[in-house]
Formats: C-alpha cells, sequence, structure tokens
C-alpha cells in the first residue's frame, strides 16, 4: 500500500508487428527473466498457427478469447469478527484483463509435451469458443463468487 496515492500507470508501447498495445501486454505476460524477443517469438508463432488452423483473424481470435476468459467477479477474504468470510466483489477492467492472461500462461504453463506456441494456439482456439482450461478456472471462480453471494454486505 502507498498510502494516499496509487501507483502510477506506465505507458505500454504497442507491439512492433500488430501495433496492439493488448498484445504487447500479453507479451509481457508471457516473457521470463527479461527475454523478450523469445516471449514475441512465441506470441507471434502462436498467432501463425492460429491464422493456419483456423481461417479467421489471429488477432480476432486473441481479442475474443481474453474477453471470455475474463471475469465479472470474484472472491476476497475478509476477516469479520474473528471470522473469514469469502466475500464476491465485482472486478476492474484493468484487473480482469490481468487475471485473464495470468490465466492463459498457466494454462498453457500446465500442459507438457508441446511448444509453448503451440500450447498457446491451442489454448487461445479453445477460448475463444468457451472451452479450455483458463474458462474453466473463470467458471470455478463464478462458482465460488454464486456460493458466497450471501456475505456480499461485507464488501466495501
Amino acid at each position: 500500500m502507498r498510502g494516499k496515492n496509487p501507483a502510477p500507470k506506465r505507458k505500454i508501447t504497442p507491439d512492433p508487428k500488430f501495433g496492439s498495445v493488448l498484445v504487447s501486454k500479453f507479451i509481457n505476460h508471457i516473457m521470463k527473466d527479461g527475454k523478450k524477443a523469445t516471449a514475441q517469438k512465441v506470441f507471434y508463432s502462436a498467432l501463425d498457427i492460429i491464422k493456419a488452423k483456423s481461417q479467421r483473424d489471429p488477432l480476432d481470435v486473441f481479442d475474443i478469447a481474453v474477453r471470455n476468459i475474463a471475469p465479472e467477479v470474484e472472491v476476497k477474504s475478509r476477516r469479520v469478527g474473528g471470522a473469514n468470510y469469502q466475500v464476491p466483489i465485482y472486478v476492474s477492467e484493468a484487473r480482469k484483463t490481468a487475471l485473464a492472461f495470468r490465466w492463459l500462461v498457466a494454462a498453457c504453463a500446465a500442459k507438457k509435451g508441446a511448444p509453448m506456441g503451440q500450447k498457446l494456439a491451442t489454448e487461445i482456439l479453445e477460448a475463444s469458443e468457451n472451452l479450455g482450461t483458463a474458462i474453466k478456472k473463470k467458471q470455478d471462480v463464478y462458482k465460488m463468487a454464486q456460493a458466497n453471494r450471501a456475505f456480499a454486505h461485507f464488501a466495501r
């Protein structure tokens, strides 16, 4: 916590190939140990695979997948009177995309036996059709929020 001032938002430059800030943010999410060129190769190869498998624009498929994965509600732990409650809260736009990126990368990393670009392309295609591991994570979070909606009055 920074007291009264929130952390300043950084300006993210659009990616060089498509000129999209969303793609640039996702590449930053994929990146490990500062290896941005490797992360770009992985993402662009995934888009090439998407273009080959489905005859649609890969950026549109990616955008649809991110919107499908992004959660509307999530649960946060609140301590009230010595008891912990899972309180459902609405998710802000910035957090929606951050969670969608996190769940998408985690779903790809959990799969074994294929190159990351291939796993990413498969997961993006599945998510654009409301299938896959990342969509299951979103549904699990939604079910948890529904189960705990009796505690919604504890939200600030």
